[in-house]
């Protein structure tokens, strides 16, 4: 007979203190910690290629550019998720310890692989669109030349 285990939950705390001294990066998702897969030379490419432009385009203004390890905290669905590329409008604002979880940004930019895509175009931006700042979402196809921009109208 084989005994089937019960996944186990986390709360967010254990998350955080887990991440403080984990090798990798992993997501949360409502009590679930999910590993994230490393990145390609291609994908961090794209996604630092498309953070200076940001910084570039927006210097002078009140805009902060942020990549990769800033960790995003989406309390209505209880999500803490990487985004690859964040732009805040004025200063971040942060939550919990320190200045690594940010709440606030406007514009979020993916660059999507095989494995992530489906999740990123689909529960991932559900959860982004309850972020009362987030304006914009960016995904970028590292596999061919396709852009998807989605803009929030009302």
């Amino acid at each position: 007979m084989q005994l089937i285990s019960e996944p186990k939950y986390y709360s967010p705390e254990d998350y955080l203190k887990l991440e403080e001294t984990a090798e990798y990066k992993s997501e949360y998702r409502d009590g679930e910690i999910i590993p994230m897969t490393g990145g390609t030379t291609n994908h961090n490419q794209i996604a630092l290629n498309i953070a200076t432009l940001f910084k570039l385009g927006l210097k002078g203004k009140q805009y902060k550019v942020y990549i990769g390890d800033v960790r995003l905290w989406i309390p209505r669905y209880r999500q803490y998720t990487y985004p690859d590329v964040m732009v805040i409008q004025g200063e971040p604002v942060y939550t919990g310890k320190g200045t690594t979880t940010v709440t606030n940004p406007m514009l979020i930019v993916e660059v999507l692989s095989n494995s992530t895509k489906n999740y990123d175009q689909g529960d991932k931006f559900l959860y982004y669109r309850s972020i009362s700042e987030f304006k914009e979402y960016i995904l970028i196809e590292q596999s061919e030349y396709r852009l998807l921009q989605y803009n929030k109208t009302a």
